[in-house]
């Protein structure tokens, strides 16, 4: 490569270099460096403190209740919601009739696809309203007064739902971590999983249409099922977007904010009782935290935490997950 051509290279680059460095970068740092001191973002005044905050952070029983609560997520959300993106996916494109014609979709197919993709336009605000208003503990939420007149429930002991904190399982506890599920954690992840599939079901469709039909007709003069083909023939060929797709979902999981920020109650979210408080929702009311100034650091402590394990889960799962021999057709 010329000088020339380089250093033209290089003025293009230097703009989005510069502003990724200041507003990526630069808070990432000044983050790092506030969570080993006493900084209240408050005060100019500060002092050097360690890891105090860390040690403080994981004595925490609310942090480790919602890293608890996180590892759940991360559990159900992406597995669901790539195993019905693939589902759907796989009988939009490939689960039509066959004929002579050999392997086709189902008719209608474009439709499907937008439909499921819908929930992805709408904002997170929109959806938290809906939502809402469907698992409304009274006799004003859609799941409950059609339960009342089905008779199943009775008018003055509506299902709580987002005001419900009792787990569905019993709560696992390995040493100072507690694992549970609580029923208003289980609303948030139906609801996530009804918001994400619709992405990934487009994202597999478009990998699914780009494999020969060949393939699949292949398979079926075999006298393979549509079941073996999935598994045979689909899945293998889908390594590397699926993989791909758990990496995003994963992020998400260990994420999470949108959703209980908009729709459990407590000032920044979590309720009730902490039972669907995750790692970034406690962050976010520690660090602005109207009844407390001194527990700035602590949350960037916190923020360090989450964006170190979010980076190990990324690196292992691309590890996991890593094809060694790449599949070209």
């Amino acid at each position: 490569m010329s000088f020339g051509r380089a250093r033209f290279i290089f003025g293009f680059l230097v703009a989005p270099i510069v502003l990724y460095a200041v507003y990526v970068l630069y808070p990432y740092g000044q983050t790092a460096y506030y969570s080993v001191t006493d900084f209240s973002g408050f005060s100019p005044d500060y002092s050097y403190v360690g890891f105090g905050n860390y040690v403080e952070l994981f004595s925490d029983e609310v942090f480790l209740r919602a890293l608890g609560h996180n590892v759940v997520v991360l559990t159900v959300f992406p597995v669901v919601t790539i195993l019905l993106a693939l589902f759907f996916a796989f009988m939009l494109n490939v689960g039509g009739r066959g004929d002579k014609a050999g392997v086709r979709g189902v008719r209608g197919s474009s439709v499907y696809k937008f439909i499921f993709f819908f929930p992805q336009v709408l904002s997170i605000a929109i959806v938290a309203v809906i939502w809402r208003r469907v698992f409304q503990s009274n006799d004003g939420g859609m799941i409950n007064s059609l339960l009342m007149k089905l008779g199943l429930v009775e008018k003055d002991k509506p299902l709580l739902f987002l005001a419900e904190s009792d787990s569905v399982f019993p709560p696992i506890h390995l040493g100072n971590f507690t694992f549970e599920a609580p029923v208003v954690l289980v609303c948030l992840i139906l609801i996530a999983i009804w918001g994400g599939v619709g992405f990934y079901l487009i994202l597999f469709s478009a990998a699914m249409q780009s494999i020969p039909k060949d393939i699949f007709e292949a398979a079926t003069l075999d006298g393979a099922t549509r079941v073996q083909t999935f598994f045979r023939v689909t899945l293998p060929l889908l390594r590397e977007h699926v993989s791909v797709a758990w990496v995003y979902l994963g992020i998400a999981a260990l994420d999470f904010y949108a959703l209980v920020v908009g729709m459990t109650p407590g000032p920044g979210g979590g309720g009730p009782n902490d039972a669907s408080q995750v790692m970034s929702s406690y962050m976010m009311s520690n660090a602005f935290r109207p009844s407390r100034f001194d527990s700035f650091a602590f949350a960037c402590a916190m923020g360090v935490s989450i964006a170190i394990l979010t980076l190990l889960f990324a690196a292992a799962q691309m590890r996991l997950t890593r094809s060694r021999d790449k599949l070209e057709f």
